[in-house]
């Protein structure tokens, strides 16, 4: 091979789950076989986003962009492009509109129609290794505010950014840095909340075990801002590979000197502590989440104090998400004017959206803030798979709201959301086709939210309950006239009376699922019928003329309901059937119909 050294880039982080570990394992096997493994460097990098189509391998430098990569593809990896030199064409990706194969990876649309900041580095470094961020400016704006700006001068730089949490409230970012620095007290924390819990969320996750370097160096540069020295991450348990590479991230950075005592000889002083959370959904909100680092249950407090006057025992804190500290790089080493020309007027930036649910592009998308959801949904998750239509999105998780067709033009930025009942959220999408029940989403997302309730204040505890209660009776088809109504009352009562933002914005599901979609509730309620045929209770099966009487229906009914003999049509005993489905699957003439 007399080509310059290569390298292959292996996705270790969300593409484990597809096997991705394996792939890079077999690829390391078969280069020490072939005594190539001093010619070609193999990197595990974090998430690349792409996840409909891992586990996904990058070969440099040509930057081949290979999907779905199996261990049974390595060896004609090796043999035909890693020694051959020439691209494993089948095993780039297909545009599903010209069937062309494409190249690279910056080509494909959906992430040509990206703008790509915060997750810049995730899916092209080594997460483990230092020198990997250092290649690409790692701490450089951590050395810029230190040897060339005051506190008061990196807080300015934040405010004139425009910079919102990007954790779901959107709180002007520079103006809580600021009033963390002007409380009074020698001791001061900077909290960084890694505790993601919206279903089908995984924006932070990525970062996390993609970049953690850029998450450290944020803190370090709020830490200078408003005058701390210590900083804790609160994350969760259940990321394992995320605490993984940012306790090796810390250690580097310690032996480094990018943390610790004398930073840039600057005489300022930081370090970093990591705190695992139990997965609770409520730890999320900020002082809940400060009463679990103190070892305390996780259970909210009236504010004010605010944290940033009394925060972490007692002392000014500053609490920003993952992504938040993210963005503080850009910031510094750009500028805020570069930052604040990304965006709409009130809403700067970029935001990272998980698309999940019934869209074909599942994985993570990184857009200017004031896209609209079409573009994100049809232009870069490249729309509905199956051929069904698009019913609504879930946007900012069980905290958010439902958004029906005639919205995906709007654009997405906070004031716009909040304005119709839904929200940013940490930037969770959950997409619904034709077969989704709007009512049972409304369920499955308050069932989640009930059962993380922590209990404190009456109105989440009991009022949550109360309207599970009311939709579970809806769907199993026992909902009684005066029910949306009753739910609505329930709904503008808890928003207005809990204690914390879990309670104060779970109603969210519900409320725009009945302004959007109150047909749905009033076809369960009035004619128990589900019209989407996905509410068990109220759906049967019954069997057309086009039985040609096969029995195969017959043979995998788990309940003996499907009657008839050979050669005759059909029939279904509905007294009997479990609605499973399974005859429907099975039927090859198609003459079962659910209804």
């Amino acid at each position: 091979m007399n080509e310059a050294k290569r390298e292959v880039l292996i996705c270790a982080g969300g593409c484990i789950s597809s096997g991705s570990n394996k792939v890079q394992a077999a690829l390391r096997r078969e280069l020490i076989d072939r005594g190539l493994d001093r010619d070609i460097r193999i990197v595990g990098t974090g998430c690349h986003g792409f996840c409909e189509m891992g586990p996904l391998v990058t070969v440099y430098p040509e930057g081949a962009f290979y999907v779905r990569v199996q261990e049974s593809d390595v060896k004609e990896i090796v043999e035909k492009h890693l020694i051959g030199g020439e691209v494993v064409e089948r095993l780039l990706y297909q545009d599903p509109v010209s069937n062309e194969r494409i190249l690279h990876s910056e080509d494909i649309d959906f992430y040509k129609k990206q703008m790509r900041f915060v997750l810049a580095n995730c899916g092209h470094i080594d997460a483990e290794d230092i020198n990997a961020y250092l290649e690409v400016g790692g701490y450089k704006a951590l050395e810029k505010a230190l040897t060339e700006m005051t506190p008061d001068d990196v807080i300015e730089e934040v405010k004139a950014a425009g910079l919102r949490g990007r954790g779901g409230g959107g709180f002007p970012t520079g103006l809580k840095w600021g009033f963390a620095r002007k409380s009074p007290g020698e001791k001061k924390y900077v909290v960084c909340n890694a505790d993601e819990g919206d279903p089908g969320a995984f924006m932070d996750r990525s970062i996390l075990e993609g970049d953690p370097h850029r998450l450290l160096e944020g803190m370090a540069i709020c830490g200078y801002a408003i005058g701390a020295d210590e900083g804790y991450i609160y994350v969760r348990a259940e990321y394992p590979l995320a605490i993984k590479r940012l306790k090796i991230a810390i250690k580097q950075a310690m032996a480094e000197g990018y943390l610790g005592e004398n930073i840039f000889d600057s005489g300022f002083n930081f370090t970093i502590k990591i705190k695992e959370g139990a997965g609770a959904f409520v730890c999320g909100e900020e002082t809940a989440l400060l009463a679990s680092i103190e070892g305390k249950r996780g259970m909210p407090r009236p504010r004010p104090p605010f944290p940033a006057v009394s925060g972490l025992w007692g002392k000014p804190t500053n609490i920003n998400n993952v992504e938040t500290f993210a963005n503080i790089y850009d910031i510094i080493t750009r500028g805020s004017a570069w930052y604040a020309s990304i965006g709409t007027e009130k809403s700067k930036g970029t935001k990272v959206f998980a698309l999940t649910g019934k869209i074909n592009n599942t994985g993570l998308a990184e857009v200017p803030m004031g896209i609209t959801m079409r573009e994100i949904i049809f232009g870069i998750g490249g729309g509905i798979p199956n051929g069904k239509k698009f019913k609504a999105v879930q946007i900012g998780g069980p905290s958010g709201g439902c958004l029906p067709e005639e919205l995906l033009d709007m654009p997405v930025d906070y004031d716009s959301l909040t304005k119709i009942g839904a929200m940013v959220g940490s930037g969770g999408l959950v997409v619904m086709d034709e077969s989704t029940c709007m009512v049972d989403v409304a369920r499955f997302f308050l069932n989640f939210t009930q059962s993380e309730s922590c209990g404190k204040c009456t109105p989440c505890r009991e009022g949550t309950k109360r309207m599970l209660e009311i939709l579970t009776r809806i769907t199993q088809g026992k909902g009684e006239e005066g029910d949306i109504e009753l739910l609505e009352d329930l709904c503008y009562k808890i928003k207005d009376t809990a204690l914390c933002g879990l309670g104060q914005t779970a109603p969210n599901p519900i409320l725009s699922t009945i302004k959007y979609f109150r047909h749905e509730y009033e076809a369960h309620i009035r004619e128990k019928r589900c019209p989407a045929g996905s509410c068990t209770r109220l759906i049967g099966y019954r069997i057309t003329d086009n039985c040609k009487g096969c029995s195969l229906c017959k043979k995998v009914c788990p309940a003996n309901a499907i009657i008839g003999d050979i050669k005759q049509k059909h029939t279904i005993d509905a007294s009997v059937c479990l609605k499973c489905g399974a005859c429907m699957e099975k039927c090859p003439f198609k003459a079962i119909e659910k209804g």
